[in-house]
C-alpha cells in the first residue's frame, strides 16, 4: 500500500508538472512573437524543465530549485547553458511562434465554428424564451452559452449538469425565500453564504456549483424589491429547459469537422516521426 501510494504521488506530481510546462509554453506563445533576452532565458528554462520531466534521474534537483528561486525573485532571469536538444527545441518554438504571428484572419478562422455555434444557440434560446412569454429570457441565453464545450459529448454532459444543478438550486431557493423575506440582513447573509459555496464547489463539480449559483441569482433579484417566489421559480425552470434544449440543438447543428481532420493529420505525422526515430535508433550509429 505504501509503494502504491508513493507511485500515485509521483504520477500526480508528474501530471501537474507536465500541465504547468504546457501552460507556460502557451503563455509565452500568447504574448507575442517579439524575441528578447528575457523571453529567451525563460524559454531555455522551460526546455530544461521538460528535460527534467523526461529524465528525472539525469537532473540535479538542487540546480533546479536554485533556478526556480531565481525565477520567482525580482532579479534577473537565470541564464542556463543551451545544450543541443535545447537548441532543437527552441527551433521548434520559433516555428510555432511564426505560425502564431500570421494575420488575424488566419488565427481566427479555426474559431469560426465556435463563434457561429455560440451566436446561433444564444440568439435562438433568447428568442424562444421571448416567444414563450417568459419574464426573463436572458436566463435562457446564459444557459445556452454555458453549455458549449470542445465536442458534443462534453456539451451534453455540461447540459445535464446545468439542468440538474439549476433544478436543485430552484428547490433550494423555494426553501430559502420565505426565510430571507423576514429581514433584509438575512437576504444578504444568504447571498454571501451561497457565494462562498459557489466559489468552493464550482471548480470541483459544475452541477454542485450551480446548486449554489441558482438560488443566489434568484435572491439577488430581490435586492431591489420582494418579488413573487412562484413567478421567479417558473421563469428560471422554463428558461433553463429552453436554453439547454435550444443550445444543445445548435451544438449538434454546427460542428467543427475540420478539427477532427487536423487531429487525424497530426496523429499521422506523429506516428511517422516515431517510426523514423525508431529506425534511426536501430542503426549501428544512432547518433
Amino acid at each position: 500500500a505504501e509503494t502504491r501510494g508513493t507511485a500515485d504521488g509521483h504520477a500526480r506530481a508528474r501530471a501537474a508538472s507536465a500541465a504547468a510546462i504546457h501552460a507556460a509554453w502557451q503563455s509565452l506563445l500568447a504574448v507575442g512573437a517579439r524575441p528578447d533576452p528575457t523571453r529567451r532565458a525563460v524559454e531555455q528554462l522551460l526546455v530544461r524543465a521538460e528535460v527534467a520531466l523526461a529524465a528525472p534521474a539525469d537532473t540535479d534537483p538542487a540546480r533546479l530549485r536554485a533556478w526556480a528561486r531565481g525565477l520567482r525573485g525580482t532579479g534577473r532571469v537565470p541564464r542556463v547553458a543551451q545544450p543541443r536538444e535545447a537548441a532543437e527545441e527552441l527551433i521548434g518554438v520559433a516555428a510555432e511562434r511564426a505560425l502564431t504571428s500570421r494575420s488575424p484572419w488566419h488565427r481566427l478562422t479555426p474559431c469560426a465554428p465556435i463563434a457561429v455555434r455560440t451566436v446561433l444557440g444564444c440568439a435562438s434560446a433568447g428568442y424562444a424564451a421571448l416567444a414563450l412569454g417568459v419574464g426573463r429570457p436572458y436566463w435562457a441565453l446564459v444557459t445556452a452559452a454555458s453549455l458549449y464545450q470542445a465536442n458534443v459529448t462534453l456539451t451534453w454532459n455540461r447540459g445535464v449538469q446545468r439542468v440538474v444543478g439549476n433544478l436543485v438550486g430552484v428547490l433550494a431557493f423555494a426553501v430559502l425565500a420565505p426565510f430571507t423575506h423576514l429581514h433584509p440582513a438575512l437576504l444578504v447573509l444568504c447571498c454571501l453564504a451561497l457565494s462562498f459555496g459557489a466559489e468552493a464547489l464550482i471548480g470541483r463539480n459544475y452541477w454542485l456549483g450551480s446548486v449554489c449559483v441558482t438560488p443566489m441569482a434568484l435572491l439577488i433579484t430581490e435586492f431591489a424589491r420582494t418579488q413573487d417566489t412562484t413567478e421567479l421559480i417558473t421563469d428560471r425552470v422554463v428558461d433553463t429547459l429552453v436554453g439547454a434544449l435550444v443550445g444543445f440543438v445548435a451544438a449538434v447543428a454546427v460542428t467543427n469537422r475540420r478539427a477532427g481532420d487536423r487531429l487525424d493529420q497530426a496523429l499521422t505525422t506523429a506516428e511517422r516521426a516515431r517510426e523514423s526515430a525508431a529506425r534511426l535508433l536501430a542503426e549501428p550509429q544512432p547518433a
